[in-house]
């Protein structure tokens, strides 16, 4: 069943004084792909800035955002309206032969990193293996070890799957966005022959409630907003995000 929402995303910087510039990075505008379809997106932000939109190395929306005139706020608003209709995942179709193919391996070097960000401890680590010398299929593997992640309940359980996953060599990236009503989530998507996704909260596939918004190595490729500024030090930061479902 497809579901259609309404996404207002705010973030509001204060100051102990005039900040008298900032530079901000705005990775807020949902993702368009067969899967999900952006029927309208703005940018809202106070002061008045200067604005100019490109995609980055993963693809991303990305709104870059200058601010030049002296502020002790900084407010940024994202409103989406976003038509959700997922279609269920392809059976797993790659063998562990196919997936370790330089064609895939190399392609997807950047998604089988291990930086200590995604890094698995040993437990996790041997737990993976386990799972996936037992699997027939890396699709079967990635879908055992989500499970075992999800029954964890890892206080960062994106990063741990994405760790475990890549430790066995399955690709895998992180996808930031929504969940309804949850607002503000994280899945993962591995590769087989295309991009299949999971919530390490759950262990099953994301589906009419997710709305995808930006993909990445880990979190720090998909920050909603980052930046810098000239000026005091930062006394608050408030995130607010109101998920509306329209139909």
């Amino acid at each position: 069943m497809s579901m259609q929402f309404r996404i207002v995303h705010t973030t509001t910087f204060t100051y102990d004084g005039p900040a008298v510039a900032s530079y901000n990075q705005a990775r807020l505008t949902p993702l368009t792909t067969p899967d999900q379809i952006v029927v309208h997106h703005r940018i809202d932000v106070s002061p008045k800035p200067w604005t100019y939109e490109y995609k980055d190395y993963f693809g991303n929306e990305v709104t870059a955002i200058e601010v030049l005139e002296a502020h002790r706020a900084l407010k940024v608003s994202a409103t989406s309206t976003v038509h959700v209709d997922r279609k269920p995942g392809a059976a797993p179709v790659l063998t562990w032969e196919e997936a370790a193919h330089p064609g895939v391996a190399d392609r997807f070097v950047e998604f089988l990193g291990l930086p200590p960000l995604v890094a698995p401890g040993e437990e996790l680590a041997a737990q993976a293996k386990a799972i996936a010398a037992s699997a027939g299929l890396p699709g079967e593997a990635a879908v055992g070890i989500a499970r075992a992640v999800a029954e964890a309940a890892p206080a960062d359980a994106a990063h741990q799957l994405l760790g475990a996953l890549r430790t066995v060599g399955i690709p895998a990236r992180y996808v930031s966005g929504y969940v309804y009503p949850g607002g503000a989530h994280s899945w993962v998507e591995w590769w087989d022959n295309g991009w299949h996704g999971i919530d390490p909260a759950t262990g099953t596939e994301p589906g009419d409630a997710y709305v995808g918004v930006a993909t990445g190595r880990d979190h720090t490729d998909v920050k909603p907003l980052g930046g810098i500024y000239s000026g005091p030090a930062e006394r608050d930061v408030e995130v607010s995000v109101e998920m509306t479902r329209l139909a």
